[in-house]
């Protein structure tokens, strides 16, 4: 029944994106634990330069056939079916279709992938020794399967956020964690390195459940069928074909990446790989949470040609995603060597191994605005249903985002990728940013600004309260400690937050009152939801 409760439909993009945000958060959070267990049972070495690099053409697959091309075709799709009460039904028709379709051609993947895992590994990682290479085609055999049931539960999700039911949908990331951090504790142990692999197997079988449970309550019933005449069908693939191939080319960026890395000092892989975890803890809660919860509301504008009201949407989940991703950016790169040492400084895990980590996530801290824009400015296109703009965008960038990787490398060895990566955002925004401007008019440049220099300002002050609270704490607290590292971070970082927020008060920042307002409203609505869950469970 608890359940149930929480699998209701988001009244409002505001209540969608806290609910997106707030179990981001907590996947991030596990998410986080899953690489402490990983950095302190591993270190940045041999295991996991192969766990990660065995990650990528399972990755690129997946990412070529569901993530993201699919919500992209689909979620508008289906939208417009809910839209219509007379075509709500078909709704479901068409969610077996495409799950039915997608399941045979992951399935053949699945096979195909099994079959020729020992020269995709000479592929994706030629920097390897032919051992380490063999580790990287068995790992790859087992992710195949996980591969299989992500793209199945991918199918669900897609369609829960077209229903605005995003709380069970925010779950799934949470359970495939959890399942990955089951490999590290147990299966290594009875099955040796291999568990690792076990352990994404487990988790995407936890993510699956997690969305099928949410889409039965939500009125689905599976039926085995193949409406290949269905024009919403034919138009869910025709949509896929450009953007999976603009999310091949960033893929196809990311191994080229793993790739430059393989050749490089060993540990590499795992360190570029680890900071971009950690970076993306600020991008999945503050970009990717936004841009999720707006995007059903952008298509429903889009399709109705309310451009207005699109343009509106728009700007109020930018500046909502800017608010508090200023601060984050500041977080990241004044804290980066305490959140790498919080999170990862475990076990055999080095201080150098820190530093160079801190290092590079300090350069993607750089683009954090942009890469948080970049995840809402596509789905603007999706809206229109056009996923060719990004293509275009994503191969010039993705080009760009290779020729810098080769030249910082050179000079800054790993470090380089995390610059190269900086380069490529921001470029990747303004070339996503002019034509959708062009598209519907204007974007409310102006608001979007004046919020900026308010953020901006409010920042400033923020990042030299915390470079100077660093400082403060040493003379007090020692640093050769978990807790006392802990201490350091959560002192300098809280007391900069508190000047970002009372700056941003002071200079009536828009966005926090609107924030102010929306935890008033939530706080008189809580005794109210309690009273409700306390009905339904009997407690």
């Amino acid at each position: 029944m608890l359940l149930k409760l929480l699998n209701g439909k988001s009244k409002s993009i505001a209540s969608a994106a806290a609910i997106v945000a707030f179990m981001s958060f907590v996947s991030r959070l596990v998410g986080l634990l899953r690489d402490r267990t990983l950095a302190g049972e591993f270190g940045a070495g041999d295991v996991l330069d192969v766990y990660y690099a065995a990650f990528r053409v399972p990755d690129l697959t997946f990412t070529l056939l569901v993530t993201g091309a699919l919500s992209a075709s689909f979620i508008p799709l289906f939208s417009k079916r809910l839209l219509s009460v007379s075509r709500r039904r078909t709704a479901w028709r068409l969610t077996n279709s495409i799950l039915n379709i997608l399941g045979v051609v992951f399935l053949i993947i699945a096979i195909l992938g099994i079959i020729f895992a020992d020269p995709l590994a000479g592929l994706i990682a030629p920097g390897f020794n032919e051992y380490k290479q063999g580790i990287v085609a068995s790992f790859m055999r087992v992710m195949f399967i996980s591969n299989f049931l992500l793209g199945l539960s991918t199918v669900f999700g897609s369609a829960l956020q077209g229903l605005k039911r995003f709380f069970l949908f925010s779950l799934a990331p949470v359970l495939y964690n959890i399942g990955i951090i089951i490999g590290v504790v147990f299966f290594v142990d009875w099955f040796g390195t291999i568990g690792l692999a076990w352990g994404v197997v487990l988790g995407a079988f936890l993510h699956l459940l997690t969305q099928l449970y949410g889409v039965m309550q939500s009125g689905y019933r599976y039926k085995w069928l193949f409406d290949w005449h269905d024009p919403d069908t034919k138009a869910v693939g025709k949509l896929m074909l450009p953007r999976a191939l603009g999310l091949g080319i960033w893929q196809i960026n990311f191994i080229i990446m793993t790739i430059i890395a393989s050749t490089l000092a060993a540990g590499s892989v795992a360190v570029f790989q680890f900071a971009f975890n950690l970076e993306y803890f600020a991008i999945g809660i503050f970009g990717i949470s936004f841009a999720i919860a707006a995007f059903p509301s952008l298509s429903e504008y889009a399709q109705a040609h309310k451009t207005e009201k699109f343009i509106e949407t728009f700007s109020n989940t930018a500046r909502q995603m800017l608010f508090f991703i200023i601060p984050a950016s500041l977080l990241f790169l004044i804290l980066r060597a305490q959140i790498v040492r919080v999170v990862l400084g475990a076990g055999v895990f080095s201080w150098a191994d820190t530093i160079l980590t801190a290092d590079v996530l300090a350069f993607f801290a750089l683009s954090f605005f942009a890469q948080a824009l970049i995840f809402l400015l596509v789905r603007g296109y999706f809206a229109y249903q056009d996923t060719v703009t990004p293509l275009y965008t994503g191969i010039i960038s993705a080009i760009i985002n290779i020729f810098a990787a080769l030249y910082f490398t050179k000079e800054f060895g790993v470090v380089g990728l995390g610059i190269a990566y900086s380069i490529w955002a921001v470029m990747n925004m303004a070339m996503l940013w002019i034509p959708l401007r062009n598209r519907v008019g204007h974007l409310d440049e102006v608001r979007i600004l004046r919020s900026l220099f308010i953020m901006t300002t409010a920042g400033l002050f923020a990042g030299v309260v915390m470079q100077i609270m660093k400082s403060v704490v040493v003379q007090f607290i020692a640093l050769e400690t978990f807790w006392g590292v802990l201490a350091q971070g959560l002192i300098a970082g809280g007391c900069g937050l508190l000047v970002y927020l009372g700056i941003s008060w002071l200079f009536r920042s828009p966005e926090l009152k609107s924030l102010i307002a929306g935890l008033r409203v939530r706080l008189l609505k809580k005794a109210k939801t309690e009273e409700t869950i306390s009905e339904a469970t009997g407690v």
